[in-house]
């Protein structure tokens, strides 16, 4: 049995009191939020308040995202984190999500490798006072300045901080990076979409292209959750669809819904 959750950016026009309705109606048991949808978070109530909310519709708040190119570590990425830090502990997420420079300005790898793991060295007493992950997630843009898990979980190991940092498992971003380890034991939460436009080449793909996952979709996604599943992974697999077509949905509920079951049945199938 999948533990489904629902980011935000399923229905960025929400409010949160909406959202968790919305994630509840799905039968979902998590919930991640959002900072960068040019609003306060949880509106006019307390982030206490949010958490309690969540708490009373059979919630997780699994993170709070983001904190963006946190690998070119500042005093100001620093003052950042611990806004988030504090906002998430606050309405009693398990997480902040941390996101990689994607400016395309990346140096040689051995220079970005020696960032990252300086700036998660920086960042693990802030998540560890807090009692908080940090979820690394690699993009597989070209323009990313991480965008192997595998370069990630050698920084963690060399800090000796697996209990403080995980990976999220994009399916879009793994398609697109092209690597083919999955790394499951290291994994925190996994973000799916479904890309269904033909006419795009790989390297072309973009955000605004990831829908829900149905059977046109060519990221290989259901086939990517069977084989963290294989691999042992059991935690939450969370929908986080960036096209307009699906924040225009008149009936988000539904169409949550039948990308659910379709998934539900083709892991079916192929456990056949």
């Amino acid at each position: 049995m999948l533990h489904f959750a629902l980011n935000s950016i399923c229905a960025p026009a929400l409010g949160y009191r909406e959202f968790v309705a919305l994630a509840r109606s799905t039968g979902c048991d998590g919930v991640e939020f959002r900072t960068d949808l040019q609003r306060t978070v949880f509106g006019d109530d307390p982030a206490a308040v949010a958490g309690e909310t969540c708490r009373e519709a059979g919630l997780t708040i699994h993170t709070l995202a983001e904190l963006k190119a946190f690998n070119r570590f500042s005093d100001e990425t620093l003052g950042r984190a611990r806004e988030l830090a504090e906002l998430a502990a606050a309405c009693g997420a398990r997480a902040i999500t941390l996101i990689p420079d994607n400016s395309g300005t990346t140096a040689d790898q051995r220079t970005d490798q020696t960032e990252l793991q300086h700036a998660l060295g920086q960042l693990k007493p802030l998540l560890d006072d807090h009692g908080l992950i940090g979820l690394i997630e690699p993009l597989g843009f070209l323009s990313s300045s991480l965008r192997r898990k595998s370069d990630a979980v050698l920084a963690i190991r060399e800090l000796d901080a697996t209990g403080t940092f995980q990976l999220v498992h994009d399916t879009f971003h793994h398609h697109l990076a092209g690597e083919e380890d999955l790394f499951p034991d290291e994994t925190g939460i996994v973000h799916i979409s479904g890309v269904a436009n033909a006419s795009v080449d790989r390297a072309s793909m973009r955000d605004a292209h990831r829908g829900l996952v149905d059977g046109s979709d060519r990221l290989g996604t259901v086939k990517q959750i069977v084989g963290l599943q294989q691999g042992g992974f059991q935690g939450p697999v969370s929908f986080e669809p960036f096209a307009p077509q699906v924040h225009a949905f008149t009936d988000p509920k539904a169409e949550i819904l039948r990308s659910i079951r379709f998934i539900e049945s083709e892991l079916v199938a192929l456990a056949a």
